[in-house]
């Protein structure tokens, strides 16, 4: 029997903003790595050997997988690896939206950030 999504959560930052970048469609590794950085205003960076690990270990957790498929080879360098979201992966991602969407409702009703802080 699968594991529910919920069981994965909470996520760490680092495995959720993999997640995030690619619930946007496949990517290599340095992609994201920059995307990430870009996306967070630099307060999450993925160094390489962390990533990798993350990599590796969202595969064992079926999150993600790497694809066979390539882009034109004259445009890319062939060493690269890409990588997208399986649908648990698509499911887990969206639980840990819902379950942080629902801590900055908290902190918001509490007085902790404003409205604007948690968009």
């Amino acid at each position: 029997m699968r594991a529910a999504p919920d069981d994965y959560l909470p996520l760490t930052p680092g495995f959720f903003e993999i997640l995030l970048t690619l619930s946007a469609g496949e990517a290599h590794g340095y992609a994201i790595m920059q995307q990430v950085e870009r996306r967070t205003g630099g307060r999450v960076r993925l160094l390489p050997g962390t990533m990798y690990r993350a990599f590796s270990r969202l595969q064992e957790q079926s999150l993600i997988e790497e694809t066979g498929e390539r882009p034109d080879a004259g445009l890319d360098d062939q060493r690269r690896r890409y990588y997208r979201l399986t649908d648990l992966g698509r499911e887990v991602a969206a639980a840990e939206a819902r379950r942080l969407s629902a801590s900055l409702r908290f902190a918001s009703e509490q007085k902790l950030i404003s409205e604007a802080d948690s968009r």
